[in-house]
């Protein structure tokens, strides 16, 4: 049975170790906290105060109650006060050196029975337990910032460390009101192990000129619902630290893909740190400052749509769920539509659709009758391709086949009035060969719309080699008057999104694969830690399996990159016929749901 700890210490009091001190305290223990001199422990202090100072501002905590807190803190330079603790929780700075040299006086202050835990986010624990005579008793306890506020605790055990000492490690995780994931010890755990490949691979991104920051951070913003884009994550966790926990990645791993781009080490030597130092990825209005303020990278307003054709027609070919969303996107942004289907049954399919979800609309207060009515107006539907004729521009929705689509751009090549812009929606088949066959290849362009389009912000266009300028300025402008955040992009396999979002799903595959957590840790592990609005597996299973095989395969032939060839896990579900919700089955069963 796990002991009820009462008496605890935290070393080291910079916002993670100040937040654990509170943390602490909130859940009634008596907490050492311990700094190496009076400047850094009022430092610390500060921290706290300032924290619980917020939560009574805010009405989410009481006078009395934060009085009790700062009660239950003991502010100290002495380590040896630490002598009657249960358990030590270490928050010093992430050098192995550092931590070894602390562990090793612990070891000796402390009573044998006393658990030795780090905080540490990516160091070996193993290696830090054999610093010490008691390595059974050392254990991860890595919290995520900030400390009060975020639920995540990955506790981290080593082949050593005693079951005891993890339950009641467990146990205090539970009591503390944090949900908390027990896994081995592995550089990056489970939070950072994902977080930081995908945070590498947009730094390449970045780095590469692909896209700009602004684009990388609104496309994973918008495109995924994730609560920060992947630079501006970077300059908020500081790229000295992302550094560090990349490095040590590589090093255990030997992947690649966490080989620290090699603008994160320049940067972190120039002293571009992120919000810390008031510049990294972007500039600030003052070291630790949130306020990003316009530098020379920032682009200027309006400078995308220079150019652009003028639109007031547009054709959509398809008749599938997307297809009929951007009808509606196009006709609410005031665009006469002519939607062609290959039969009436199928137009008339599109014209019920779209009138069922705008009057849905209307029954919830979105939209009024009248709106509703014009929407409708502005729709027409045909068979016969040839009546895209007299189009602006041609917007393509049919099904994910290369050999179909540009069997299409051939004909739309023909049909299609000088001067017509004509726009494939494919998430992950190459731009350039719609183009090619459509025989103007200047005048094509990826517009690639998120799926519910009326709900999803977001439209990547994607620019081929032979793009022409006022060609994607076009679709920058129709965007615009969709109301849709467009992002700009090159032609290369998975586009912004895809590219970033599929490795990352790829790797907790890898890690389930490997048997190092499981899926419900793994989705936790990321939702509770890193704020994403679902787990991999969750998303995994919603997007359908197979669909996620075929985009990862798109990846790994175009880049040809060891860490993005799909996990054979995946592989194998999608041949047992396991494609996730749609089956009923996937890496979670669904059949009783």
């Amino acid at each position: 049975m796990a002991r009820e700890l009462t008496e605890v210490g935290v070393v080291g009091l910079g916002t993670m170790g100040a937040g654990i001190a509170e943390v602490m305290a909130r859940a009634g223990l008596s907490v050492t906290a311990v700094e190496v001199d009076e400047q850094a422990l009022d430092r610390g202090r500060a921290h706290v105060e300032q924290s619980t100072g917020k939560a009574v501002a805010r009405g989410k905590l009481e006078p009395a109650d934060r009085d009790a807190i700062t009660g239950r803190i003991r502010f100290t330079t002495s380590l040896e006060d630490l002598s009657t603790a249960e358990l030590v929780v270490e928050a010093v700075p992430e050098r192995m050196e550092l931590k070894t040299d602390l562990f090793g006086k612990l070891d000796k202050i402390c009573p044998p029975d006393t658990i030795l835990a780090t905080n540490t986010s990516s160091l070996s624990v193993t290696e830090l337990s054999v610093a010490t005579g008691r390595p059974s008793k050392v254990i991860g306890m890595h919290f995520f910032n900030p400390a009060p506020v975020m639920k995540l605790v990955e506790v981290v055990r080593t082949v050593v460390t005693e079951p005891a000492v993890v339950e009641d490690v467990e146990a205090l995780a539970t009591r503390l009101g944090k949900v908390d994931v027990t896994i081995g010890d592995k550089a990056g755990f489970i939070a950072n192990a994902l977080l930081f490949g995908y945070l590498n691979h947009a730094v390449a991104m970045y780095e590469h000129r692909y896209a700009s920051r602004e684009d990388i951070d609104a496309a994973m913003r918008l495109g995924c619902g994730l609560p920060m884009g992947p630079l501006a994550l970077m300059d908020l966790i500081g790229i000295d630290t992302a550094y560090e926990i990349l490095d040590t990645m590589y090093k255990q791993s030997r992947d690649r893909l966490h080989a620290p781009s090699p603008v994160i080490k320049q940067m972190m030597t120039a002293g571009l740190l992120g919000r810390k130092s008031g510049r990294g990825f972007y500039t600030y209005a003052a070291p630790g400052s949130a306020e990003v303020v316009p530098d020379e990278r920032t682009p200027s307003a309006g400078s995308v749509t220079e150019g652009a054709r003028p639109v007031s027609t547009v054709g959509v070919v398809g008749s599938g769920t997307m297809a009929t969303g951007i009808v509606e996107v196009v006709a609410k942004g005031g665009f006469d539509v002519l939607v062609q289907a290959r039969s009436p049954e199928k137009v008339e399919a599109v014209l019920t659709a779209l009138r069922r979800s705008l009057d849905k609309q209307v029954a919830r207060g979105r939209l009024d009758e009248a709106e509703r009515d014009a929407v409708l107006g502005r729709v027409r539907g045909t068979t016969a391709l040839d009546d895209l004729a007299d189009r602006d521009l041609v917007i393509e929705a049919v099904v994910e086949s290369l050999a179909v689509k540009q069997a299409l751009f051939a004909a739309l090549g023909e049909i299609a009035r000088p001067g017509a812009v004509l726009a494939t929606t494919t998430s992950s088949l190459p731009v350039i060969e719609c183009a090619r066959a459509s025989e103007r290849p200047g005048d094509v362009v990826g517009l690639h719309f998120f799926n519910p389009a009326p709900v999803m912000k977001l439209v990547e266009v994607v620019s081929t080699i032979a793009t022409a300028p006022e060609v994607a300025a076009t679709a920058h402008a129709v965007c615009a008057q969709l109301g849709k955040h467009a992002v700009s992009c090159a032609d290369r396999a998975g586009f912004i999104v895809n590219a970033l979002l599929f490795p990352y799903l790829n790797d907790a595959v890898k890690m389930l694969e490997a048997h190092y957590a499981t899926a419900d840790d793994i989705d936790a592990a990321m939702k509770v830690g890193c704020g994403y609005p679902m787990g991999p597996f969750e998303l995994l299973d919603v997007v359908g399996l197979d669909v996620a095989l075929a985009i990862e395969r798109e990846l790994y032939t175009e880049f040809r990159e060891p860490g993005f060839a799909p996990a054979p896990l995946l592989e194998h579900l999608v041949t047992a016929g396991y494609l996730g919700r749609k089956t009923g089955r996937g890496f979670r069963d669904y059949s009783g749901r």
